[in-house]
């Protein structure tokens, strides 16, 4: 392979990744439109890991026992809310 036909396959290589890296359609194909309960879905999570992260360091000794209750009930509260807008959801989802 001579020097030229190695630039050119260079050149060529590189306009095929601009291309594939920069087509309109490839920008979002993997992104989709999250809906209130996608989300909701992840907030649950966040919140069940934010629970076992409080007791794991409420049981290293990080937290005086007033924080970590007040600061649980807090979670707590949240998730039950969380829950139940889930089951709203769910429910309506079922039905519809």
């Amino acid at each position: 392979m001579t020097e030229t036909e190695g630039l050119i396959a260079g050149l060529f290589l590189l306009f095929a990744l601009f291309v594939y890296t920069f087509w309109p359609e490839n920008a979002f194909a993997s992104q989709k439109e999250k809906t209130r309960l996608d989300y909701l879905l992840e907030r649950k999570e966040q919140l069940y890991e934010n629970l076992r992260d409080l007791s794991f360091e409420y049981r290293a000794g990080k937290y005086p026992e007033e924080d970590f209750e007040a600061q649980r009930g807090l979670l707590e509260r949240e998730t039950a809310e969380l829950l139940a807008e889930i089951d709203l959801l769910q429910g309506i989802g079922a039905r519809g």
